[in-house]
């Protein structure tokens, strides 16, 4: 069912990100069967410029695709589905993540991926009735441990990433604000970028540009 899973996910531009079993691991929100968290793959993009959400000119079209695509997932597979926005109330994707045991808090107290790094983009979570074999995580411990550099804590130009946090929300958007601030609208947050796992994503600049607009929308 996994495999299943992860390769219909895969057709559709998704990536699996990771996966709980909630009566063996405690996660808020669920006490039985298969969690899997499914994000944004290398070839999410190309699949989703070419979709009706993209080329409609409505609002949220990722939010929207997500809903059609992660919502076709689940009924084909008999799962509820549950989604990162829509709320309040939200899902708790944040400890769902860090219970898969592939998501990691950073130095600078955002979440590192085993593969996407700091370019994560969780779109949504397949909850399964009942338990499924799946694969381990890949990494015993976080990434972090191991990066002496910790060039997410230096690359941002105004220092909105600091060790233990909290993140300078007010400095990152005041930097977005000057022309200086272009390269990370357009290519994606320098600080996010320089973590060596980050590439892993796959991650276009034009996809990245689309979801900063939505985060700096002034």
């Amino acid at each position: 069912m996994y495999a299943q899973i992860e390769s219909a996910a895969g057709a559709a531009g998704l990536a699996v990100y990771g996966a709980v079993l909630p009566a063996r691991t405690a996660v808020h929100g669920l006490d039985h069967g298969s969690l899997i968290l499914l994000g944004t793959g290398a070839g999410f993009w190309e699949i989703f410029k070419s979709s009706p959400e993209y080329n409609d000119g409505a609002r949220d079209p990722v939010d929207r695709w997500s809903r059609r695509v992660i919502g076709g997932l689940a009924a084909a597979h008999s799962a509820a589905a549950h989604y990162p926005f829509g709320g309040p109330p939200y899902s708790p994707f944040i400890n769902w993540a860090k219970a898969s045991g592939r998501a990691f808090t950073s130095p600078s107290q955002l979440l590192v991926h085993d593969q996407m790094g700091m370019m994560i983009s969780y779109r949504g979570a397949l909850h399964l009735m009942r338990e499924i074999e799946m694969p381990p995580p890949p990494l015993a411990a976080s990434p972090c441990l191991a990066c002496t550099a910790r060039p997410c804590l230096t690359a941002c130009p105004v220092n909105a990433m600091v060790d233990g946090g909290p993140y300078g929300l007010a400095a990152c958007h005041g930097h977005l604000d000057t022309a200086a601030g272009g390269e990370c609208l357009s290519r994606g947050c320098l600080a996010r970028r320089a973590c060596p796992l980050s590439a892993g994503a796959g991650r276009c600049s034009e996809q990245t540009a689309h979801h900063m607009r939505y985060f700096h929308d002034r």
